[in-house]
């Protein structure tokens, strides 16, 4: 079975933490995963070069590893440079903005592909709309998601998980890994995206946030 077909099927679980925050140690963020792993998970999402080479140290499951830098526009993984230091710090998959928006380095999201794709590389291509998804695709990306629909500006942020563009990007692109990624806040709401056609789904917040699954409970009996 190859990397990218252990996916199928499974769940993802992505171990991030916040600058500021308690576990926001590449130890707690490894220890974490090694649970989300013993839990089922088929894969781990992580980011930041110290937390992808501690997480790959601990666990067996495939690492997707992104970089942020900073807060707006394209920071998930901005530039060839930043993809290049995921892998060599041990992700299995690199996980890039695949917007269409301006990158900081003034290369395109396809050249930065081309060239990952040359030295080997596996990409997700963190969409954030059918446009995005198609780009991406156009581009060579090994996996598509719906990590950014409602974050970069072209759609409305949805409650709960985009199902119209997961299932825009399954009609349109049936031999292409689609994950679904963004506000899967329950086991139901997993559930439901597997059955419109995700080839995964990864989940973060709801598993590996304790501030915020507290303050769902606090909020709720207040």
């Amino acid at each position: 079975m190859n990397l990218i077909e252990s996916l199928r099927g499974g769940l993802i679980v992505s171990v991030q933490a916040y600058p500021g925050e308690p576990m926001r140690h590449p130890e707690t963020m490894a220890q974490i995963a090694r649970a989300a792993e013993q839990g089922g998970a088929v894969a781990i999402r992580c980011q930041g070069l110290a937390d992808i080479a501690a997480i790959k140290g601990q666990v067996d499951v495939p690492v997707i590893g992104l970089w942020k830098e900073g807060h707006e526009g394209v920071f998930i993984t901005p530039t060839l440079r930043h993809a290049r230091a995921c892998i060599m710090a041990g992700a299995d998959i690199v996980a890039l903005d695949a917007t269409r928006r301006p990158r900081p380095d003034g290369l395109t999201y396809a050249e930065t592909v081309h060239a990952l794709k040359k030295e080997g590389a596996l990409i997700m291509a963190d969409c954030g709309s059918i446009d995005d998804a198609r780009m991406a695709v156009e581009a060579g990306s090994d996996i598509i998601s719906t990590t950014l629909a409602g974050y970069s500006g072209e759609r409305e942020k949805t409650v709960g998980p985009d199902f119209e563009v997961l299932n825009q990007m399954v009609s349109e692109f049936p031999d292409v890994p689609v994950l679904c990624e963004g506000r899967v806040h329950s086991a139901e709401q997993a559930r439901q995206v597997m059955d419109a056609g995700a080839y995964a789904v990864v989940v973060g917040t709801a598993i590996t946030h304790p501030t915020t699954i507290t303050s769902w409970f606090a909020n709720a009996i207040k």
